[in-house]
Order: structure tokens, then sequence, then C-alpha cells
């Protein structure tokens, strides 16, 4: 064998033995994972509280927002007069429950003074210098008086109802003003907005989507052999691509594990496989940027066996 030939045989061999380390890498690679899935995160449609037109509504997709952050404002005027109309009423109640207390107490007087009178014919009555009739005039003059005295008192008592049902207004109408300010009920970034200032909303109707995207969830699959050996809690590893050969790696941690199997989504398997029962998980992931909803992930956990 001249030194050309073995150079060429020398080449090729070394050339196949590379090929079968990468290939050796790769199918070791593709061992170790042991599920896979996709992202999503916990979205909450938000919706008008009230109905009118929408005065300001300051966000935008992809803004970041915090937690009872305001963010808009629905017209606030009918609710803004209605207050106003019973403000200017107290003063109304507060005067007829003076007028009332004036009245009463001029009847009171005239009882005092009644009283004072009788224990003087009764005096006089004992030596006879008063007669019967003058004695049952006073009883019964007291009698109209107390008469009175209860009839004032249930006036008054019906101006203290009437003041507490406009205090009820006046508290639910302010809730009402209070709900015209568009807040925020979470924190999070914005997915989707379905409004704009200057439309007409109403109760119920969406105004915009949010989602955490801080902390995202990995929505997985894991086969009955796997499934006795995953835990709640259990620290995992999350692969998402990156470029075509690289992975970039993140910390999960398993939050919540399905009670009954399901058939493999069609998104994930292969034909053959989409045909066997898995059990679905949700693994908790930090997201730092780089993780975007309904991007494919990977999943390798840190002990499980699948004997």
């Amino acid at each position: 064998m001249n030194k050309e030939t073995f150079n060429k045989i020398f080449r090729a061999n070394l050339i196949l033995l590379l090929t079968l380390v990468f290939l050796s890498a790769c199918n070791k690679n593709t061992a170790e994972v042991d599920a896979y899935g996709n992202f999503e995160a916990d979205e909450t449609l938000v919706s008008a509280e009230i109905a009118g037109k929408i005065l300001s509504f300051n966000i935008s997709e992809g803004e970041t927002l915090k937690q009872n952050q305001t963010i808009g404002l629905v017209d606030t005027i009918m609710y803004a007069l209605q207050l106003n109309e019973l403000e200017a009423y107290y003063p109304k109640i507060n005067s007829n429950l003076a007028n009332i207390d004036a009245q009463k107490g001029i009847v009171l007087q005239q009882k005092e003074n009644l009283e004072t009178d009788l224990k003087r014919i009764e005096n006089m009555k004992s030596t006879g210098a008063a007669t019967q009739k003058q004695y049952d005039d006073i009883i019964g003059n007291l009698k109209v008086i107390d008469k009175k005295v209860e009839a004032y008192q249930a006036q008054k008592n019906a101006i203290k109802e009437e003041l507490q049902i406009t205090i009820a207004k006046e508290q639910l109408i302010k809730e009402q003003l209070n709900k015209c300010r568009i807040k925020n009920p979470t924190k999070g970034t914005v997915i989707e907005k379905y409004a704009e200032q200057g439309e007409i909303t109403a109760p119920g109707k969406p105004l915009y989507k949010i989602a955490d995207l801080d902390k995202i969830i990995l929505r997985a699959y894991v086969s009955g052999s796997q499934i006795h050996a995953i835990k709640l809690n259990q620290a995992c590893n999350i692969l998402i691509d990156k470029g075509e050969k690289d992975y970039l790696e993140f910390n999960g941690k398993v939050e919540w594990i399905a009670n009954k199997a399901e058939f493999t989504p069609k998104i994930i398997q292969t034909k053959e496989e989409r045909v066997n029962m898995v059990y679905a998980i949700k693994i908790a992931v930090k997201n730092d940027g780089s993780i975007k909803m309904g991007m494919p992930g990977e999943v390798i956990f840190n002990e499980i066996d699948t004997d």
C-alpha cells in the first residue's frame, strides 16, 4: 500500500469516526429529553365595569403595567351630577330635623307648664278650691301633649331614615364614580388591546388582555411510565431553541399534574405517537424575556425513573 492510498483510507475513516461521534452526541441529547410542550401564561381579560364614553385609555400592547395602576377613565358626568344633587339635599334634611326639634321643644315646655298647673290644681282640689272639671281638663291637655310629642318623634325618625337612604345613595354613586376609573387588576404585560379612547364601552365589554410574563408556564406531556416518578415542586431543566443547534436552559418547577390521562396533542408528537395516552403537567419557569407564549420547550427532569 502506497502512502497516498493510506492517507485516503485514513481520511475516510476519520470522517466516518467524527460522523459517528456527532450522531451519538445528537442521539444522547435527544434521549435526555423527558417531555415536550409549549409555553403559556396566566392571562387576565380586563373588562369595563361601567357604561359610558372612554375619556382616556393610556396603554399599548407590550406595555408592562403595575397592579391597581389607573390606566383610563370612563365618562363621569352623570354620576358627578347625581352626587352634587344628593349633597345639596343634606342641608334640607338637617333643616327639617332642626324644625322638628324646635317644635318638639315648645310642646315639651307646654307639658312642663301643665304638670306644674296639675300639682296646683291637685292641692286646691283637696281643699275644695278647684273643681273636678279643672283637674280633668289639665289631664286631657297632658294627653294631647304626649300625642304631639309622639308625632314629632315619628316625623324625626322618618327624616332620619330618609337621611340613611340618602347616605346609601351617595355611597353607591361614589362607588360608581370609582369604577369609572379603569384600574389594572394584576401585574403583567398587555397582550392585546380591544378598545380605544373615544369609544363607548359597557360593563363586561373587554378592554384588553394582560399576562404576567415574568413567570411563564410550560404545559408539557409525559407518558404513563413517567408519571409515577414526577412530583409536585420537582425541579427540572427547561430547554428552548437558540438558533438551529443550540439551546437556552432555564430552571423550572412542577406546579400541577393532571389526575387523568388524555391523548397526546397533535402539535407535539409524531403521527404514530398521537394515539398514546399521556398526562399533562405544568412547569413554572422564571422568564428573562427570552421565552414567548406558544414557543415549544423541552423538559429534562433532574431525577426520573421510567422503568
